[in-house]
């Protein structure tokens, strides 16, 4: 793979060309910033920038009086190769706070290995209505603490919005629910999206995860997709990596919480 090529075509289509994700959000490009607004009470935050030395801080400092307004939560997710290259010092200087730093995974779908079966007694079932998705949440309420009604309200948006394709997999040991990840697909891109990939305890190093990535893999490739991306943590990457992704870079989120900011 050409990593420079393909990492421009992620920064092109996939953060300075980002669409809404839900009803009622906007993507705003103001100067070298490309950002993320959404309905009240939804997700904000920076997608792209593009800024130097002289632009930087009133750029950031344009986004918390934004943010502030706002209210809430926002982000501001940075890149590796973003510049300039003392981008996070000054994010965490006007008071925003870094998140865990997640390896930015690319692969083609034409070299993935799509014929990953599950273990012996787990059977793979695609999420289509409210049932399934409880089973979601309920798996992710074992293997992710926080992610629970987040994972939930995430899948009934892509439902809504594209109810024609599979947004999440479960594996099914029996009637118990025992992982499940999402899939996002980006229309008018060249690459579909890996998300919340979790394994119950009981269950996990049995090459459930790997089979979990397969199958979403299939569907992307199916519709067109050339490319599939993860932001992967230190625990996925390896498996990943092994499956034949391969590392672009990094990707820290870094948060504003506008009821702190008179600590800032």
């Amino acid at each position: 793979m050409d990593h420079e090529k393909v990492l421009a075509l992620f920064d092109r289509q996939m953060r300075l060309g980002a669409q809404p994700d839900e009803p009622g959000a906007r993507i705003e490009r103001v100067g070298g910033v490309v950002r993320h607004i959404g309905p009240p009470g939804s997700w904000h935050g920076v997608l792209w920038s593009d800024l130097d030395e002289d632009t930087v801080d009133a750029a950031i400092a344009e986004q918390v009086r934004l943010f502030t307004e706002l209210g809430g939560e926002a982000e501001w997710k940075t890149y590796s190769h973003d510049r300039p290259a003392d981008l996070p010092e000054r994010l965490a200087a006007a008071g925003f706070v870094a998140e865990e730093r997640e390896t930015l995974l690319v692969a083609e779908t034409a070299v993935l290995p799509l014929d990953t079966a599950p273990p012996e007694g787990v059977r793979l079932l695609p999420v289509t209505d409210e049932e399934h998705i409880a089973l979601v949440e309920a798996v992710h309420a074992q293997a992710f603490e926080s992610e629970r009604s987040v994972i939930g309200h995430q899948i009934r948006q892509q439902l809504a919005n594209d109810p024609g394709t599979v947004p999440a997999v479960l594996a099914m040991a029996g009637d118990e629910p025992v992982s499940a990840a999402r899939l996002e697909l980006h229309p008018g891109t060249d690459f579909a999206s890996l998300w919340g990939g979790g394994t119950v305890p009981a269950w996990r190093g049995r090459g459930i995860y790997r089979a979990l990535v397969a199958y979403r893999v299939r569907i992307a490739a199916e519709r067109g997709f050339s490319y599939v991306q993860v932001d992967a943590s230190e625990y996925s990457r390896p498996i990943l990596e092994r499956l034949g992704f391969e590392a672009l870079g990094t990707t820290t989120p870094y948060v504003w919480e506008a009821s702190g900011t008179d600590a800032h």
